[in-house]
């Protein structure tokens, strides 16, 4: 039997502004993002959306969660593999295309850009070539449907 992990969180709306769902301007999107023992995140839909641009939106939780994904698996296979990472920041990119009707819409793509410093010159081919490596292990990569693409940026420091 195959090994399963579970995650568990609660969505809590706190966006009741008096009257409900009374009509679709008379209330907030707010809404905090809860797991036992972590700090809430704020977050709200997209301001495209009636949200408020101050809180997180779940597009950008699930751009972040590619960029997370990616950067835990990239981590871990250059220490498997002989590159010493020093510094790693990724500026990812996520796209949402509507419906023509404008009633829905997806994310159809991610980009990656990744830039990682490395302890010296001879692991910067090893540790650009990882990167490659990543969507066919990456748990978030093989969960969704449009694809991720990687842009890194390799430094020796």
């Amino acid at each position: 039997m195959a090994a399963t992990h579970t995650y568990d969180v609660t969505v809590e709306w706190t966006g009741d502004l008096g009257s409900g769902t009374d009509g679709y301007k008379s209330f907030s999107r707010a809404h905090e993002v809860l797991g036992d023992g972590k700090p809430p995140i704020a977050a709200s839909s997209d301001p495209a959306f009636r949200g408020d641009a101050t809180r997180w939106n779940p597009e950008e939780l699930l751009v972040a969660s590619v960029s997370q994904c990616h950067m835990l698996w990239y981590l871990h296979l250059c220490a498997t593999n002989g590159v010493v990472v020093t510094d790693y920041a990724d500026h990812a990119h996520g796209v949402m295309t509507m419906d023509e009707s404008g009633g829905g819409g997806q994310i159809t793509a991610v980009t990656l850009r990744p830039e990682v410093t490395v302890a010296e010159a001879s692991m910067t081919e090893k540790a650009l070539s990882l990167h490659d490596d990543i969507n066919a292990v990456c748990f978030i990569a093989r969960s969704v449907n449009f694809p991720i693409t990687h842009v890194p940026v390799i430094r020796a420091g």
